[in-house]
């Protein structure tokens, strides 16, 4: 699903993981479901801080995902196979739950220093 690429470049990023990771699937038996375990195993793949669990729970919609930090609850959850921009919300939470701290990019800092003057 990722190509050779894309997996070098999620490697680099997933050395900055500090934490374990919970990748958390809530599937049934459709295409999608199977095509977002693949996904996320192979992401998974990439780093030994990332793990998949399969869990059941009648009120999640199929197929999603919740990411956190292993055995803690989740706050961050994906319906569906994030792909183009939500790829990137996905690399995102993933560095954000593995601790690494995001940094927030300076034109919104000084945006924020304005509206409060």
């Amino acid at each position: 699903m990722l190509d050779a690429n894309l997996k070098n470049q999620l490697k680099a990023y997933f050395e900055k993981v500090t934490r374990p990771i919970e990748l958390v699937a809530f599937l049934d038996g459709s295409d999608k479901s199977r095509e977002l375990k693949s996904l996320l195993d192979e992401i998974a793949s990439l780093s030994t801080h990332i793990s998949v669990v399969e869990k059941e729970y009648a009120g999640a919609r199929r197929p999603s995902f919740t990411i956190g930090e292993a055995g803690k609850d989740a706050g961050i959850r994906f319906a569906g196979i994030p792909m183009g921009h939500e790829f990137t919300s996905l690399l995102l939470a993933l560095l954000q739950a593995g601790g690494h701290p995001i940094k927030h990019r300076r034109c919104h800092h000084r945006a924020d220093q304005e509206s409060r003057r």
